[in-house]
């Protein structure tokens, strides 16, 4: 099952507890294909761009999808380019995707066995489903995983500074102003 799969799987058994963002899940879930198609060499990481590499072979729909939105044109994306794009309504379009199959129990019983997995691990404490796991799992993470989530765990960062800002621009003006 493709980390994606996965991770949606994950939220799923959670049952929105704690509650999950759908923004920091869909950014996470962009992060998750994109560690697929490195480990399947479909994608090469050069500093922070997203380069093209071999077609990826794979069951999994929604990942061959994710290569296909690969830009293929000099000077590619960034990492950050790609979790933006990719990411964006990705937790909706996953949630569907396993209703579809109706295989979302016995992969949440996958997923929840994988728990310890560091990379999964590392992409549901980005998500908000979990703590950040110790620096101890970080040692087993390659260096274009340890980038891939760098950048996820940013990005997911700017979502929630966006979302405080919109959240202030809409509150009483009045109580900001009087310090309450």
């Amino acid at each position: 099952m493709a980390t994606a799969q996965r991770l949606s799987a994950l939220a799923v058994v959670l049952g929105g507890e704690p509650r999950v963002e759908q923004g920091d899940l869909s950014l996470a879930l962009a992060a998750a294909e994109l560690i697929d198609l490195t480990e399947a060499q479909a994608v090469l990481l050069d500093g922070d761009r997203v380069l093209p590499a071999a077609p990826v072979r794979t069951g999994c729909p929604m990942l061959i999808e994710a290569a296909s939105q690969v830009v293929r044109d000099f000077p590619y994306e960034t990492v950050v380019g790609w979790l933006w794009r990719r990411g964006s309504g990705l937790a909706g379009r996953y949630r569907a995707a396993a209703a579809d199959a109706r295989h979302v129990h016995r992969d949440a019983a996958d997923a929840v066995r994988d728990w310890n997995d560091p990379v999964l691990a590392h992409l549901a404490a980005a998500a908000g489903m979990r703590p950040t796991p110790s620096d101890d799992t970080s040692a087993d993470l390659d260096p274009d995983q340890i980038a891939i989530l760098g950048e996820t765990h940013q990005a997911v960062t700017q979502l929630a500074a966006e979302r405080q800002r919109r959240s202030i621009e809409r509150g009483p003006s009045e109580g900001i102003l009087r310090g309450f």
